[in-house]
């Protein structure tokens, strides 16, 4: 129970990597606050670990816009009196329309960007301060290998995962002094429904050639083992941990080669 008694948030809390996050803090003691804009799927999670006597509550948020952001954050110190853990998990991929920088449309650039960065910003322009006035928290930002190595056609959601491998440093370098740490897990190669739409269903994509020769554990990640990171992350035994990107991808970005194409 290594976040008992932690209020936590995790934005795209109800499915994907974020829903593997809600299961695994709430099974560590954590309350979980689920952000996120499909209404189903979140009440549908809230219902299941609550009935297991699990404390799990689901606010409908579209963290693209500020003042959906502002109300439910608003509505969890309300409810909770502070903010302990911010997860900021929720990302979108728009495989086949984000592109090379040449041929994004702006439309895609600017919903890419409004999700993955401004989303991540409204969510800590919110809670930060209540961590501040609550002695201290936990920031888990999402980034991607995306952030870390170049990745070939994708470059919306690469900008946005760039700003926030640089921006999880601005953060912990400006808000340590008050006792809340920033860090970063860089997923990849992690089986979701995101990944099917960026590989997996591309006819191109060769899964044996990727899995054998891109990536050195020869297997998919599990939404799980990023779950895990980020609830160490959110604990008191990561306590002197701060500023850190951590790649969570089974050794892909060491090894070279992310083009996912055989030469």
């Amino acid at each position: 129970m290594k976040l008992k008694d932690k209020i936590a948030i995790i934005t795209g809390g109800a499915s994907g990597i974020g829903e593997s996050g809600t299961r695994v803090f709430a099974s560590e003691g954590a309350t979980v606050c689920i952000f996120d804009v499909n209404e189903t799927a979140g009440k549908n999670l809230e219902k299941e670990l609550s009935s297991n006597g699990q404390k799990v509550v689901f606010f409908k948020t579209d963290i693209s816009s500020y003042e959906s952001v502002e109300a439910s954050v608003s509505a969890v110190e309300k409810l909770f009196g502070r903010i302990d853990v911010l997860y900021n998990n929720a990302s979108v991929f728009l495989g086949g329309k984000d592109t090379v920088i040449s041929d994004v449309d702006l439309d895609i650039w600017d919903k890419v960007l409004s999700i993955n960065l401004n989303g991540m910003f409204y969510m800590c322009k919110q809670c930060l301060p209540i961590m501040k006035r609550s002695g201290g928290g936990s920031v888990i930002n999402t980034a991607s290998s995306a952030g870390v190595v170049g990745i070939p056609g994708c470059a919306a959601y690469t900008a946005t995962k760039g700003a926030t491998v640089t921006l999880t440093r601005s953060m912990a370098v400006d808000y340590g002094k008050y006792n809340i740490r920033t860090n970063c897990i860089a997923p990849a190669a992690i089986e979701t429904h995101m990944v099917k739409e960026s590989n997996l269903n591309d006819p191109d994509f060769d899964n044996e050639f990727f899995k054998h020769q891109i990536t050195p554990l020869r297997r998919w990640g599990k939404p799980d083992e990023i779950a895990h990171l980020a609830a160490f992350l959110a604990s008191d035994e990561a306590a002197y941990i701060n500023g850190v990107i951590i790649p969570c991808d089974g050794g892909i970005t060491i090894n070279g080669n992310v083009n996912k194409e055989k030469y």
